[in-house]
């Protein structure tokens, strides 16, 4: 677990707002404190700090903030104050604009009704340029937050998630070598969701659609190369734990070398005391 003063609170405005797809918002963060900002990996987790119904910016807490000792302070504010806290993945970072970006998905059910609209997808969609908000990120290199490392020895890769871990998988798939094999398995709302995911890897990627193949289905029914893998799947908390549950148990992948992470759980918003209970460090998600 990372140690006080790996994270802190960086107060930042928005600079500008792009809808990548019907189901996934790109919100712009920008502000001098970034100048502080270190994205330590492909899926950096941080926490977005927004307002309560009713406020045009959050209350930030104003002690602990640059020490490590965020989270105590947010805790320390009334419940009336408290800004709403979700986990996102770090989608990009330009250190000389000052700026990161954060892909919101909106949950949409096929046909662009709402699914499971939370508070911080309800924030993104109202968002415009000079919004200020809170985002508790990495201060120093190695902070933590961060899962993907392709061990040296990985001859092929999986990925695999929903709309959650599209912001991560487009980064990873920047980030891999020429040729490297990969296979990567997306369940999103519908076809309007899918997005471009350039990449120098060798790169088969299977789109699933809500109504149709689960992840676990579709893995289970591709042909995986022969040698050591290593695979990254992120998503709905139970998905993800069942596909984890299908590599290791009857793919024979090594528990090592499946990295997994519970973005959200049904019917749960890291809000609620029993997520909260399953939170790993200053990252580990539970709801949007």
């Amino acid at each position: 677990m990372p140690v006080a003063g790996n994270f802190r609170l960086f107060a930042v405005h928005v600079a500008r707002t792009e809808l990548l797809t019907p189901g996934m918002l790109r919100v712009t963060l920008a502000g001098e404190a970034l100048d502080g900002f270190v994205n330590g990996g492909c899926d950096q987790r941080i926490k977005l700090l927004l307002p309560l119904p009713g406020q045009e910016e959050p209350v930030l807490p104003e002690s602990g903030v640059d020490d490590g000792g965020w989270y105590a302070a947010w805790q320390r504010l009334p419940d009336r104050w408290r800004p709403v806290m979700r986990t996102y993945t770090l989608r990009a970072q330009r250190r000389e604009a000052r700026e990161i970006d954060v892909d919101v998905a909106l949950h949409l059910a096929p046909g662009g009704g709402a699914l499971r609209e939370g508070p911080a997808s309800r924030w993104a969609r109202g968002a415009r340029p000079g919004d200020r908000i809170g985002v508790v990120g990495p201060a120093v290199p190695n902070a933590g937050g961060v899962e993907f490392r392709l061990p040296d020895g990985a001859g092929h890769l999986l990925l695999a998630g929903d709309e959650t871990a599209l912001p991560a998988v487009g980064c990873i798939l920047e980030s891999l070598p020429a040729g490297l094999p990969v296979q990567v398995h997306l369940r999103v709302a519908d076809p309007a969701d899918r997005q471009s995911l350039p990449t120098a890897a060798d790169a088969t990627v299977h789109w699933l659609h809500r109504g149709g193949p689960e992840l676990v289905e579709s893995v289970a029914a591709a042909a995986l190369p022969a040698g050591r893998g290593y695979a990254w799947i992120a998503g709905e908390a139970a998905q993800v734990r069942a596909l984890r549950r299908h590599l290791v148990g009857e793919r024979g992948m090594a528990r090592e070398d499946v990295e997994f992470m519970g973005y959200w759980r049904r019917g749960r918003s890291e809000s609620d005391p029993a997520a909260e209970s399953e939170e790993v460090g200053p990252g580990q998600r539970v709801g949007a």
